[in-house]
């Protein structure tokens, strides 16, 4: 075999495993954004007393269960989007805290998670997030602050634009998902192969609600210089929690995140 013919082998085969690696990620990318939690939590009521297991009809036809836990004469009702992790439990903490301090709380588990039918995606979890603003609008009889983390932070930004709220806060959002990925695949070219884009950055510009960014200087999974350029963008308000990483205690129920949301509507 020739030198040249040795070359041309070479060649296809390294064209070939690009290939195969370029296709795969494309084929199954949303199985590296979206990581539902299997199966649904327990009641509302077992969590939080009072607590109520609802169930969000959206404009597709999916019916998704989620939580809300009302307080009597709110000061306002919170519109919580997850990101892209877990279900509904693990936001129990928030709840908690947030009704102790006089406001409602909707905790919405997307499609697909917490045991919802459906697979999600961005222009899923956008419908998901309207059945959830519709439901606050029958329910709840008080201001809406729009809270979203991560992911769920660029899934209220785009609902904020059409369907403004008394206040937005966002938790550790990023510019866009590519942006995102591009950090952690960096020998992929991510930006080119996603389906699902979260443009946050862009978005965000066009709400006019008062914005609050609240984000961990130590954030190993949405830098905080993607946060501080969100939150500029738009002339938001900035908290930066110092060392604290993505999944710490503090963006759960800590201080900084709870005074964050009670003080969005300024």
């Amino acid at each position: 075999m020739n030198m040249r013919k040795k070359v041309l082998i070479a060649l296809v085969v390294a064209v070939t495993l690009v290939g195969v690696v370029f296709g795969g990620a494309f084929a199954f990318q949303r199985k590296l954004i979206y990581l539902p939690e299997a199966g649904p939590p327990p009641g509302a009521a077992t969590v939080l007393p009072g607590g109520r297991d609802v169930t969000l009809t959206t404009s597709d036809g999916l019916s998704l269960a989620s939580w809300y836990f009302p307080v009597a004469d709110a000061k306002a009702a919170v519109l919580v989007a997850p990101g892209n992790a877990g279900n509904r439990m693990y936001r129990a903490p928030l709840a908690r805290a947030l009704t102790a301090r006089g406001l409602s709380v909707l905790l919405l588990d997307y499609r697909g998670y917490g045991g919802n039918p459906g697979e999600p995606s961005e222009d899923g979890l956008a419908l998901d997030v309207r059945a959830a603003q519709d439901f606050l609008v029958r329910e709840a009889g008080a201001p809406l602050i729009y809270f979203g983390e991560s992911l769920g932070s660029a899934v209220v930004t785009e609902l904020a634009v059409e369907r403004p709220p008394s206040a937005l806060v966002l938790r550790s959002p990023f510019i866009d998902l590519a942006s995102v990925g591009q950090r952690h695949y960096p020998f992929l070219p991510v930006r080119w192969l996603l389906r699902d884009e979260f443009p946050t950055k862009d978005t965000v510009a066009q709400v006019k609600a008062p914005v609050t960014v609240v984000f961990g200087a130590g954030d190993s999974i949405v830098p905080a210089d993607q946060s501080r350029e969100v939150a500029r963008t738009v002339g938001a308000r900035m908290i930066e929690v110092p060392g604290a990483d993505h999944n710490d205690p503090v963006f759960a129920d800590g201080p900084e995140l709870i005074d964050a949301i009670t003080g969005a509507i300024r």
